[in-house]
């Protein structure tokens, strides 16, 4: 039995191999490259939509603050004329105006923050495309096997650890504390 298991490892292990060599690691980073480009044009096409939404919410809560304003002055004019049912229905449109410029606070509210996500994700998957432009660089001027161990080292020499990082932000928040 364990002769059994350790052939199919081995078998398993050349058909690993065989298959690594075939997808050409070149040719997968270069498509992952690609793909994130694309993921990055998509973001970009979202937060346009989200500029352009933003800004027509913003036209129409102008909109219904020059209309508010016109009621308030019709509303004068009709307590003045002693028109009450003019009035009653001028005040029933104000209502609504004052309860569609709240909707209209709440989505823009909304849109804030969706645009605010997205341009988040957008820098950081702008920052993560260039690392990974970087590295394909590198990594594309190794050939055959040379790629695997070039792509430990590359990996090894530029990896930057979490402990760096807190310990360079520590030290640049002193930095500007004493400025």
């Amino acid at each position: 039995m364990a002769l059994i298991n350790r052939v199919s490892r081995l078998f398993t292990a050349d058909l690993h191999a065989v298959l690594d060599r075939i997808e050409e690691p070149d040719a997968l980073l270069r498509q992952a490259i690609r793909e994130m480009e694309e993921d990055l044009a998509n973001t970009e096409q979202r937060i346009g939509w989200l500029e352009h939404e933003r800004d027509q919410l913003a036209g129409r809560q102008t909109e219904i603050e020059r209309s508010l304003a016109d009621v308030e002055e019709q509303l004068d004019v009709c307590f003045q004329s002693g028109e009450e049912q003019l009035a009653r229905s001028l005040i029933r449109r104000r209502l609504e105006s004052e309860r569609l410029a709240r909707h209209l606070e709440t989505r823009g509210a909304a849109n804030a923050k969706e645009l605010d996500s997205q341009q988040t994700a957008l820098d950081e998957n702008a920052r993560r495309l260039e690392s990974m432009r970087q590295k394909a660089e590198l990594l594309t001027d190794h050939a055959g096997d040379e790629y695997r161990s070039g792509a430990d080292d590359v990996n090894r020499e530029f990896a930057v650890g979490e402990d760096e990082v807190d310990v360079a932000f520590l030290r640049e928040k002193q930095r500007r504390a004493k400025s």
